[in-house]
């Protein structure tokens, strides 16, 4: 695809018209276009999962996806899974079962997390282990993330999707430091 496309796609709820070279990868697009630094990148070949963004609701490794191919698509980072001020269930349930570790892939984790739970709000662990062999973590904590995913699925069943920054905070004696 050469040359300069226009393309309309929706992130985080947002409508964005934009002119992009052909080869542009959306994980670059959402960095450095657009901001969404929750993003990451780990191999920049789809193997490692760090870039995984959700694509009309389909986790995809942004890093081997064209920002060309996108015109009309919905794009959802890690920064567009709550309304300010909230936190998701999942991202909550990372935090208290310390699934965070160095925190680089756990975005990646969050978004195909969030994938499982949109289909199947109650996951088998089987289930939950086949979708997360899609991201690699350095750190080797693959139970921690296990555990997040049904530790979210438990609040999802009782209709809890959003807690507020401020009561998770509390209930876990963190200090925002800045």
């Amino acid at each position: 695809m050469r040359g300069l496309h226009r393309v309309k796609m929706r992130v985080n709820g947002r409508d964005y018209e934009l002119e992009v070279p052909g080869h542009e990868r959306l994980l670059d697009t959402l960095r450095y276009r657009l901001g969404f630094t929750g993003v990451k990148e780990g191999c920049g070949r789809g193997e490692c999962g760090t870039c995984i963004v959700l694509v009309n609701g389909e986790p995809r490794n942004s890093c081997l996806t064209l920002t060309a191919r996108l015109d009309g698509a919905e794009v959802t980072t890690i920064e567009g899974i709550a309304p300010p001020g909230k936190l998701h269930a999942i991202q909550v349930a990372f935090i208290e079962t310390a699934g965070v570790q160095c925190g680089f892939c756990t975005p990646g984790f969050i978004m195909v997390a969030k994938a499982l739970l949109d289909r199947n709000i109650d996951p088998s662990e089987e289930e939950i282990r086949n979708w997360l062999t899609s991201v690699l973590c350095r750190c080797g904590s693959y139970h921690l993330y296990i555990d997040a995913v049904k530790k979210a699925s438990e609040y999802l069943k009782k209709g809890v999707v959003f807690i507020d920054e401020r009561d998770v905070r509390e209930k876990l004696h963190l200090r925002v430091v800045g």
